[in-house]
């Protein structure tokens, strides 16, 4: 890599694409530790149009059509993978071959053998491999973690989370790669990879069983698409239907390996809820809820609030990310899901550049951290294959928790 630059390319220009070519454009301007200048060089998708008009939108230099010409590339050092998840392996094997820097959108890969694979490839390398695990990132979450960690609230006790979503619940959408794979690479691999690894971060120990497990899929069959399917939108569709081979909702409960358990549920057909991930957790000395609809505040009970019950604390510059991480780091500020993607591709520049890391800007979770996670969601999708029986989750060494 030059030191004098980091020059950047992002694979895949869809819906996520587009939200980390904003995160390395937006990355430069964000905290103030020294941090080489980044050049944007490429944008790279099989759909020329869109390729064109992204790299123009977020100022790259060029655009690509095929991920190859990324890998081969002599004036590119660092990618990011955004596309579907069985294209995960073969690009992130060629690209740490080639020398470069590789950060991949999560799930890791759509099968436990590729992940592990993978996970092979990145410890063989001496470039920084690392999986985005973007909710981490956000400020109330952050700090409710935090409290939890520092004895505030003490040991976790019980998580109930949620993720509903709705970008599924149109039965005339047409048919994509999400809606392709065994069960447990719909709903359970899309969103709810999001909430299990948010569990496991709040509690701060990793899953050691689950139980319980159900997947349903309510929407049997989709139109084949006419043309391209970018992102959750929709499109032309034929009069000739597919079946749908993955989850639209699925639940389950769990224990952590530190003590405490988790009742999950995710879905992509919740009609109204575009984007709707909670959590509410119960520990010793009280609770904590969030609600990512209103990503600017939590709740938190604590004994000595017994006669007014849950309080409502506005976040501002005493919370993670917020001094220093925001043009205006006032209180009250809003923020969003788009700037855990400036965050995240500030902390991968900075680990790229030798940046030494710090208590406000804590590395990206590595691949067998996305590993973990995906071993996580098979042994859910086992345990509902098999009735519900409690699965064991193999443990994570070395976390990052």
């Amino acid at each position: 890599m030059s030191l004098q630059e980091i020059r950047v390319a992002v694979i895949g220009a869809g819906m996520a694409g587009k939200a980390h070519a904003a995160g390395y454009k937006t990355a430069p301007t964000v905290f103030s530790g020294e941090l080489p200048p980044v050049r944007l060089v490429s944008i790279a998708d099989a759909y020329e149009p869109l390729a064109r008009e992204t790299a123009r939108r977020f100022g790259f230099e060029r655009f690509d059509t095929s991920w190859q010409a990324i890998v081969d590339a002599d004036d590119i050092d660092v990618v990011s993978v955004v596309v579907a998840n069985a294209l995960h392996r073969e690009i992130v094997e060629a690209l740490l071959a080639s020398g470069k820097h590789v950060l991949c959108e999560k799930p890791l890969s759509d099968t436990i053998a590729d992940a592990e694979a993978m996970v092979s490839a990145a410890e063989a390398s001496d470039r920084v491999a690392r999986i985005g695990l973007t909710y981490r990132r956000s400020p109330g979450i952050a700090h409710i973690r935090n409290l939890v960690r520092s004895g505030e609230l003490g040991a976790v006790l019980h998580i109930n989370g949620f993720y509903w979503t709705d970008y599924g619940s149109n039965p005339n959408a047409p048919m994509s790669w999400r809606y392709k794979g065994p069960n447990g690479s719909g709903a359970l691999a899309d969103v709810g990879s999001h909430l299990t690894y948010l569990a496991e971060f709040i509690a701060g120990s990793e899953f050691s069983e689950v139980r319980g497990g159900q997947l349903s899929t309510v929407i049997g069959e989709r139109p084949r698409p006419v043309g391209n399917v970018v992102g959750h939108e929709g499109g032309a569709v034929s009069d000739e239907y597919e079946a749908v081979e993955n989850d639209d909702i699925a639940s389950f409960s769990g224990s952590f390996a530190g003590g405490g358990t988790a009742t999950l549920q995710v879905s992509r057909v919740s009609q109204g809820h575009p984007n709707s991930l909670g959590f509410e957790v119960f520990c010793e000395r009280g609770s904590a809820i969030f609600d990512f609809r209103s990503p600017g505040q939590f709740q938190i009970f604590t004994p000595q609030d017994s006669d007014a019950g849950y309080r409502t604390v506005t976040l501002g510059p005493h919370h993670p990310y917020w001094r220093g991480g925001l043009a205006m780091d006032a209180p009250g500020v809003g923020v969003g899901q788009n700037e855990q993607f400036v965050y995240q591709a500030r902390a991968f520049l900075e680990e790229v550049a030798g940046v030494p890391e710090s208590e406000s800007l804590p590395r990206n979770a590595s691949f067998a951290e996305g590993l973990h996670n995906m071993q996580l969601i098979d042994a859910v999708a086992e345990s509902a294959a098999e009735g519900g029986r409690t699965v064991d989750v193999p443990a994570l060494e070395n976390a990052l928790l």
